[in-house]
C-alpha cells in the first residue's frame, strides 16, 4: 500500500455541514469494544421487558391475568421510571419490577412480581430491591403500591429466598406509619407472598385469586384435609377476617380501586390528604336525614327502629360519594373515607341495621385499625354513635372482647387529628364512655334531638324505678282475684272468669310498665342532662348536620399542622 493510500485509509471522516460531529455512513468502520459495550448495555436495559418471552406472556393471558408491565402501564399516567432493574450474577432480579410512576399527577413507588419469570418468586436479590424501593418511598414521602403475583421463595436459591423476604418484611415494617401503601393480590400467592402484602395499609383482592400461608396441597399432605383454594384463602375468607380490605371483580377493577383509594390518601404522614374543589355547598341542608329519621322513629317500633347508617354518611359527603373499607366484615360498624367541603374525612359509624350496632370483637378491631390509619396520616375523623353497647356473652368474653375494646379505646385516645362525635340515637354505658367523647379527646361533640344517652339503655328502668315496678307486679294477685270475682258475680263461669281476668290484668300491668319506661326515657335517656353538664356542645337539627360539621372541620383544619410523631408509631398493633 502506498503512503498516499494508507493516509487516505486513516484520514478523518468527512465533515457534514449540517452536523459537523456526525460520522457519515460511508466512513463507518467495524464495531469496536465501545460499540459492543453499548449494545450489551441496551440488552440489559431491555431485559426486564423481554425476559419472559412471548409464550410466557400468552400463558399469563390464557389465565385471564395481565403481565406485570400491563398492570403498571394501566396504573401509570405515562411510561414508568424503572429502578434497580436487575441485580445478581445472572440478572436474576427480573422476576420483580420496581419503578416510580405518576398516578393522577402524583409520584408513586410501585413494585410488581413478574409471574412470567420464575413464577414471580423471590430471592435475596429481589428482597434487596424491595427494601431499597421502600426506603426510597419513605425518604421522598411518596405512597407505595404493590402488585403481588408470586409463588413465594425461589427454592433453588436456598436460604437466599428466605433472606429476601426477611429483608422486604423488615423494610416494609419500618416505613409503616410514614407513607401509606396499597397492595393488590393477583393469581396464586403462598408463604411469604401473603405475609408481605398484608403489611401494607390496604389490601385489594380480586375474585378467583388465592393467598395464604400454605396452599391446599400442603394442607392435604399435612392434615389430610381436602379444601379448595377459595375455601382456604379466597376473598370470601379474607374479607371476613379483615385480612382483605376490598374485594373486587377482576384485575382491572383492582387497579381502578388503587386509583380511587389514592385520591383519599396523603403522600405521607407529614402532609394532608388531597383537597378537591367541589360544587356541593358545605352548608347544604341534609333534609334527607330528617326524612329518614322521621320515617324510622314514627314507625310502630319507634326509637327501636334500625336503619342503615350509610345513608347518613352519604348525606354528609360531597355529592354523596364515599369509599367504605372492609365492607363485608363486621357490618355492625362502618368505616369509610369521604369528603366534606373538599376535605378528606374518615367516618366511624355504628350501624343499627346490623345487631343494633353493638360493638363486638370484629367491630372493635375494625374500628381501631381505621382510626390508627387516620391518626398517622392526618385525616379528620367523624364518629357517628348509635349503639346499645358492647356485645355481651360467653363467646365474646372467651375470645377477648375486653382486649378488643381496649385496642379501640387506645386508638381513640391516641387520635391527634381533628375529630368529632355525633350522637345520633343510642349512646349507652361503656360504649359511650370509650367512643370519642370530650373526655377521650374529641374536638366537637353534638347530639341530634333523637339522642338517648344514659348509663344503661331501656333496661335501666328496672334499676331506676325498681320500687315502683316491684309494687306494680306485687299487686297482680290481688288484681286477678278482684277481676275474677267481679266476672263470676256477673254470671260468668269460674274458669272463664279467671282466663279473662288474666288477660285484663296483664294488659294493665304492661301499660303501667310501659308508662314507667316512657318516663325513664323522658327523664333519664335524653340529651338534656348531657347538654347541661357540657358533655355535648349543642343540639343539632338533622337538616343542619352537614353544615355544622363542615364549618367546625374547616376551622380545625385551618389550625392543624402535621407534626412529627413523638415516637415511632405503626399502622398495626
Amino acid at each position: 500500500m502506498s503512503n498516499e493510500t494508507e493516509a487516505t485509509a486513516h484520514r478523518a471522516p468527512a465533515i457534514s455541514l449540517d452536523n459537523p460531529f456526525k460520522i457519515q455512513p460511508e466512513t463507518a468502520t467495524e464495531e469496536g469494544r465501545y460499540e459492543a459495550t453499548l449494545s450489551r448495555g441496551a440488552e440489559l436495559r431491555e431485559m426486564p421487558y423481554v425476559a419472559a418471552g412471548t409464550s410466557s406472556r400468552q400463558r399469563q393471558h390464557l389465565k385471564d391475568r395481565m403481565t406485570v408491565w400491563e398492570r403498571i402501564r394501566f396504573l401509570a399516567d405515562d411510561e414508568p421510571h424503572v429502578l434497580y432493574q436487575n441485580w445478581g450474577p445472572n440478572l436474576d432480579g427480573a422476576s420483580l419490577v420496581t419503578a416510580i410512576i405518576a398516578i393522577d399527577g402524583r409520584d408513586v413507588a410501585v413494585y410488581g412480581h413478574d409471574f412470567t419469570v420464575r413464577a414471580g418468586s423471590m430471592d435475596a436479590t429481589n428482597g434487596k430491591k424491595l427494601a431499597r424501593l421502600f426506603e426510597l418511598a419513605a425518604k421522598r414521602h411518596i405512597p407505595l403500591v404493590g402488585l403481588n403475583d408470586s409463588a413465594g421463595a425461589y427454592i433453588p436459591a436456598g436460604v437466599g429466598g428466605l433472606d429476601g423476604y426477611a429483608d422486604a418484611f423488615t423494610a416494609l415494617r419500618k416505613i409503616s406509619g410514614i407513607v401509606p401503601s396499597i397492595m393488590c393480590m393477583f393469581g396464586f400467592n403462598a408463604g411469604g407472598g401473603s405475609y408481605l402484602p398484608r403489611q401494607g395499609s390496604f389490601l385489594i383482592q380480586p375474585k378467583s385469586t388465592f393467598f395464604g400461608l400454605t396452599g391446599p396441597g400442603v394442607v392435604k399432605s399435612v392434615l389430610g384435609e381436602d379444601i379448595t383454594p377459595d375455601e382456604l384463602g379466597g376473598p370470601s375468607v379474607h374479607s371476613q377476617t379483615g385480612v382483605t380490605d376490598f374485594v373486587v371483580e377482576d384485575e382491572v377493577a383492582a387497579l381502578r380501586k388503587v386509583r380511587e383509594l389514592l385520591r383519599y390518601l396523603p403522600d405521607s404522614n407529614q402532609s394532608l390528604a388531597p383537597y378537591r374543589e367541589t360544587s356541593d355547598p358545605a352548608d347544604r341542608q341534609t333534609v334527607d336525614i330528617d326524612i329518614l329519621l322521621k320515617k324510622a322513629f314514627n314507625s310502630p317500633t319507634g326509637f327501636n327502629t334500625p336503619f342503615d347508617i350509610s345513608i347518613l354518611i352519604q348525606q354528609l359527603c360531597d355529592h354523596g360519594d364515599f369509599l367504605e373499607t372492609q365492607a363485608d366484615r363486621a357490618r355492625n360498624t362502618v368505616t369509610a373515607f369521604g369528603r366534606m367541603g373538599g376535605n378528606v374525612v374518615g367516618f366511624i359509624a355504628n350501624n343499627s341495621a346490623v345487631a343494633s350496632g353493638q360493638i363486638d370483637i370484629d367491630a372493635a378491631y375494625k374500628n381501631a385499625r381505621f382510626i390508627r390509619f387516620c391518626n398517622l396520616y392526618n385525616i379528620p375523623v367523624i364518629f357517628l354513635e348509635d349503639t346499645t353497647g358492647f356485645l355481651p356473652g360467653r363467646e365474646q368474653e372467651h375470645r377477648g372482647i375486653v382486649q378488643a375494646g381496649r385496642a379501640m379505646l387506645d386508638a381513640i385516645v391516641d387520635l391527634r387529628t381533628p375529630r368529632f362525635l355525633v350522637l345520633v340515637r343510642n349512646a349507652f354505658g361503656g360504649a359511650y364512655a370509650s367512643y370519642n367523647n370530650y373526655a377521650t379527646g374529641a374536638d366537637f361533640v353534638v347530639a341530634l334531638p333523637t339522642t338517648r344517652v344514659a348509663v344503661m339503655g331501656p333496661a335501666g328502668v328496672e334499676y331506676v324505678y325498681k320500687d315502683e315496678l316491684k309494687k306494680i307486679r306485687a299487686s297482680r294477685s290481688a288484681m286477678l282475684q278482684s277481676e275474677a270475682q267481679a266476672r263470676v258475680a256477673s254470671g260468668m263461669s269460674e274458669q272463664e272468669a279467671e282466663k279473662e281476668a288474666m288477660v285484663v290484668v296483664d294488659a294493665a300491668i304492661k301499660a303501667e310498665e310501659a308508662a314507667l319506661a316512657q318516663r325513664y326515657e323522658q327523664e333519664i335517656m335524653n340529651p338534656e342532662e348531657a347538654l347541661s353538664l357540657g358533655s355535648i356542645s349543642e343540639i343539632v337539627m338533622p337538616a343542619d348536620l352537614r353544615s355544622t360539621l363542615a364549618r367546625q372541620m374547616a376551622f380545625c383544619l385551618r389550625h392543624y399542622t402535621p407534626e412529627p410523631m413523638q415516637a415511632v408509631q405503626r399502622e398495626f398493633h
